[in-house]
């Protein structure tokens, strides 16, 4: 099993900048889809990047795509999420996920992915 474990999360301003990470342990990541989601207040929870075990292929929601930059550090079992241009519509809890199933194809469903971090939350206020 992998343990995930999200950090970088907090409360900005508009226009300002966040860097989220994930941490995995007791199993590796690296031939592992992997992805971020999140889940506002009263709203499901929905993809935001995914990328492949490799790191060739990427994929981002229309909200976040040209603002964010999903990454992984394979050997340091890592994912990360660059975030710019935050606005209030990105208000979240964010939580990364791993598929153990899937590495060239991720999938942009939440029930695909096994493994789940504890959350990070990320506000933006205007």
């Amino acid at each position: 099993q992998v343990h995930l474990v999200e950090s970088g999360g907090g409360s900005v301003q508009a226009g300002r900048s966040l860097r989220l990470s994930c941490t995995a342990a007791r199993d590796t990541i690296s031939r592992k889809c992997m992805g971020w989601f999140r889940q506002a207040s009263g709203k499901e929870r929905e993809v935001v990047a995914t990328i492949t075990s490799a790191g060739l292929t990427t994929y981002y929601a229309d909200s976040v795509k040209g603002r964010f930059t999903i990454s992984r550090h394979n050997a340091e079992n890592s994912l990360y999420l660059q975030m710019n241009s935050l606005n209030a519509d990105d208000t979240a809890m964010y939580y990364c996920a791993a598929d153990p199933d899937s590495q060239i194809y991720c999938s942009k469903t939440s029930g695909a992915y096994d493994y789940w971090g504890q959350g990070t939350q990320v506000t933006v206020s205007s």
